[in-house]
């Protein structure tokens, strides 16, 4: 659940709505970075939304919203769009390791 080489070493997830979400992922400097959050949108099998904020959180939770649109059986396309980030090289982080975990993603899809 991370962009190459970073490692999800625990993740603890309470998929409902008011449900919270922790994440944390070793980075090959050997920090463990922590990602939690809250779902506000829970609409099954469409949609996710919900708060993230690297911990412990300083700053304003970000948002996150996921959408799993089907394009034909068995083909999906998920659409992340990432908001109230706080400044573009946060953006460009984000963006670099949400395209890592979405090819892992289709990565695994494709070898099962």
């Amino acid at each position: 659940m991370g962009p190459r080489p970073v490692r999800c070493t625990r993740a603890d997830v309470d998929l409902r709505v008011g449900g919270r979400y922790r994440i944390d992922n070793l980075l090959p400097t050997g920090d463990l970075l922590t990602i939690e959050g809250e779902f506000t949108r829970v609409e099954r099998p469409r949609k996710l939304v919900y708060t993230w904020r690297v911990a412990p959180g300083g700053t304003p939770p970000e948002l996150v919203m996921v959408r799993f649109n089907q394009k034909a059986p068995g083909l999906t396309e998920v659409v992340v769009t990432h908001e109230r980030i706080d400044s573009a090289a946060l953006r460009d982080s984000h963006a670099k390791g949400w395209n890592g975990c979405l090819d892992g993603l289709a990565l695994h899809v494709s070898s099962h």
